[in-house]
């Protein structure tokens, strides 16, 4: 590219240019908008594309100033480097954590409820952990698979909700320049060659364990110390669902009443559940008051997270459960409930947080019965002991 080596624009001609764009040689442009607001471009090609590079307002940057910019780039794209990728390189890259709640907060209005925001944010924090504190222009098809695939064929809805969440936060970072690659969430000509389709995998009930044998299973998990043995007893003894335990907070629990409130944003009916403690949910978390460090009740490795959203699994393959899963448990207890108990169906879809008769019904039922449901679950807790507390 030639220098120029007279400029069509002086300080002057800067302070009284018109609307419109206006060239100073080289690849330089003021831009006047109607509003009067200037600014300094640098336009040039590259791959046969016309391509234009902001170099700053007028207002914070003198002709000379421009000037020096400009020539900058020109010397880059006469070494075969490209301008904008340059300045790309140079901005500070988000990680994909903090980019996820950029993008959250600005789309975020248009969600129907309170529960459609938290659910973008609990499905992030809790499946995507492992993309969280990296850059988004570090990510690449094997992280996203190493998020989906334990989840695609146990979780398809949420493994497929999981996919379009991350791949509308990494188009985000590719329409601000944090990356300049192909977006490695995308399904169609990406993901469809590495994954099985969503519509092909069998709907099915999660592997379960059969009630009998879970004394003993909990007999072994007692014996091992790790935090993710407490969450998975603690999720046993309460009959909760695997993020309902993990993303349990201590300002959640009444110690002085037993109780447990689980707020309506971070249940799947999306209303508030109060669990009652039984004696071995409540020594539990009684041991773990001691150690507290932070506001998790399962704190995980990383400083103000939970415990990974996998730990519990992965802890029952380490125990050699291959055919149940933990989500299973709460169909252990439904099944020992309407096999070993008396306690009518009613209060035992109720300490599932199930959604319990039709509308109209629901409106009578005012209570939720929180002390017969204690008294279930202090038997659930009873017949699982072996030995003794």
């Amino acid at each position: 590219m030639s220098k120029r080596t007279i400029k069509r624009l002086t300080s002057r001609a800067v302070d009284a240019a018109n609307p419109g764009k206006h060239s100073d040689g080289g690849g330089l442009y003021l831009i006047v908008a109607p509003s009067g607001a200037r600014k300094w471009v640098f336009r040039y090609m590259r791959e046969g594309k016309a391509r234009e590079m902001g170099l700053g307002p007028a207002s914070g940057n003198t002709l000379a100033d421009a000037r020096r910019k400009a020539e900058d780039a020109a010397r880059s794209l006469m070494n075969g480097s490209d301008p904008l990728v340059q300045k790309a390189a140079q901005r500070e890259v988000p990680t994909f954590g903090k980019l996820a709640e950029d993008v959250i907060s600005s789309i975020e209005t248009g969600f129907r409820n309170a529960k459609h925001r938290q659910q973008w944010r609990n499905t992030i924090s809790t499946y995507a952990a492992h993309l969280l504190d990296m850059k988004v222009d570090d990510i690449d098809t094997g992280d996203v698979l190493k998020v989906l695939k334990p989840i695609w064929s146990t979780k398809p809805e949420t493994a497929s909700r999981v996919r379009g969440r991350i791949e509308k936060v990494l188009d985000a970072a590719r329409a601000q320049k944090y990356r300049h690659t192909e977006n490695p969430a995308r399904w169609r000509g990406n993901l469809d060659h590495l994954l099985p389709r969503q519509s092909k995998l069998a709907r099915q009930h999660h592997a379960a364990m059969d009630y009998k044998n879970v004394p003993a299973f909990m007999n072994a998990l007692r014996e091992r110390e790790a935090i993710a043995a407490r969450a998975l007893e603690f999720c046993v003894l309460t009959a909760t669902r695997t993020s309902e335990t993990l993303l349990a907070q201590w300002s959640e629990f009444d110690l002085g009443e037993g109780i447990w409130t689980i707020p309506a944003k971070r249940m799947k009916a999306g209303r508030e559940h109060r669990v009652p403690l039984s004696s071995g949910a409540f020594k539990i978390v009684e041991a773990l008051s001691v150690s507290r460090t932070g506001e998790y009740l399962f704190p995980g490795n990383r400083l103000d997270r939970p415990l990974s959203s996998m730990a519990m699994e992965m802890l029952l393959r380490r125990m050699g459960i291959e055919h149940a899963t933990v989500h299973g448990f709460r169909s252990s207890f439904r099944d020992w409930a309407g096999n070993e108990t008396e306690f009518p169906r009613e209060l035992a879809e109720q300490s599932l947080a199930h959604v319990i008769g039709d509308k109209a019904e629901q409106a009578y039922r005012r209570r939720d019965a929180l002390e017969r449901r204690r008294a279930l679950m202090e038997q659930w807790a009873k017949s699982l002991i072996t030995p003794i507390y």
